[in-house]
């Protein structure tokens, strides 16, 4: 088993999620995305650690500071992967919807 986690693996954690939300909307210092969590700054470093080797987040360094930036292309992966299961939910949920509508 590999040890850098893949992007799957990435996701998985809730609060890696929120910390791509957040870096969606902007490039981020890591002060600034601490404030967002009742973590630690090492906590936080560590999810970003994760990110970053799964490519989902750049880091650029300016002066004393690290900026963070998602990188959303490298969740094309999940979302070709999602989209057959999309298509397999809208297919049974309208079929329920038809069902549904036949019984009242």
């Amino acid at each position: 088993m590999s040890k850098t986690p893949d992007v799957y693996q990435a996701i998985a954690d809730v609060n890696r999620r929120r910390l791509l939300e957040l870096l969606c909307e902007q490039e981020r210092a890591v002060h600034d995305l601490v404030s967002n969590f009742s973590m630690t700054f090492g906590a936080i470093s560590q999810h970003l650690k994760v990110l970053r080797e799964t490519g989902l987040v750049s880091c650029r360094k300016q002066g004393r500071f690290r900026y963070y930036r998602a990188k959303p292309d490298a969740l094309k992966e999940v979302h070709n992967w999602s989209e057959q299961y999309r298509q397999f939910w809208e297919t049974h949920l309208d079929r329920l919807g038809d069902v549904l509508d036949d019984t009242t």
